[in-house]
């Protein structure tokens, strides 16, 4: 399976890292990395992490200016793509087909093929541009999830709230963690 993922600059930084690090524990995923410059940086700034630590997750990783790359054509097959943390600004190029880098070209390459698209937009709150663009991704079949926890697994630390979010992106992956903590019904 490759899954390609990209990281823009919203903060939640913590969300694209994490996926990486759980993806890396499928031996039959190949992960392809896009890291926008602003995503380089809150990664350093949230995590700690330089940029050379986070692109050795992946099986891949490519330059945001290199549009001739495999991942900008539709004849490379993929099977899904995550933009994890997805910024406002991101989103809006992505829903508008400006493919002025690797990152938007590739979701617009995704969402054309009629591959799997999923938007970890990080925001708050949406204005009505904001909720209208996501309405429009929803339309041309991306997926829009927000990393909102749940509380139902009495979360303790804030790495618990981060998983809950990324086993929910995984599920939608096809990837469902066996460790993932489900609602089972309220307890009788």
């Amino acid at each position: 399976m490759r899954i390609v993922v990209g990281v823009s600059g919203a903060s939640g930084a913590i969300y694209g890292l994490r996926l990486l690090e759980r993806l890396r524990t499928h031996p039959a995923v190949e992960i392809h990395l896009i890291v926008t410059r602003s995503g380089e940086k809150t990664l350093f700034l949230e995590t700690g992490k330089p940029i050379s630590e986070v692109r050795a997750l992946a099986h891949y990783s490519y330059p945001l200016e290199d549009i001739s790359c495999r991942l900008a054509s539709g004849s490379y097959p993929i099977d899904a793509m995550v933009v994890a943390p997805c910024s406002i600004h991101t989103m809006s190029a992505i829903a508008a087909g400006i493919s002025s880098n690797l990152l938007i070209r590739a979701a617009d390459v995704t969402l054309k093929e009629r591959r799997r698209l999923i938007l970890v937009i990080r925001e708050s709150p949406f204005h009505l541009g904001h909720l209208r663009t996501m309405v429009s991704l929803a339309e041309m079949g991306a997926v829009i999830a927000p990393p909102v926890p749940g509380f139902y697994h009495q979360p303790q630390t804030v790495m618990d709230l981060v998983d809950h979010s990324v086993d929910r992106v995984l599920d939608l992956l096809g990837l469902p963690d066996p460790r993932a903590r489900r609602w089972e019904g309220a307890p009788r």
